[in-house]
């Protein structure tokens, strides 16, 4: 079975947004919160997720991501509310 891919934001402990990818959205918040996902939620602790949006495909979500993270911060969540 073909998992779906997603974009994701979480929030950090520092109050951040972290936006990324994944086909495993689970497996992939547990990654975060033990500490060993990216570099930044590492550095930056994980609170939790946010948001999610699936997407069509790999380089649908990563497209997204590439949008979501030139977005000024009061914008990123509104547009998982608008896509």
């Amino acid at each position: 079975m073909k998992k779906q891919w997603v974009v994701y934001i979480l929030e950090c402990l520092d109050g951040s947004y972290y936006t990324g990818v994944t086909n495993d959205i689970e497996k992939r918040m547990k990654v975060h919160s033990s500490g060993k996902g990216s570099k930044y939620v590492k550095n930056k602790g994980f609170s939790h997720l946010i948001a999610t949006k699936n997407c069509k495909d790999k380089s649908d979500a990563c497209k997204a991501e590439y949008w979501i993270k030139k977005l000024p911060r009061n914008e990123k969540l509104a547009w998982f509310s608008n896509n």
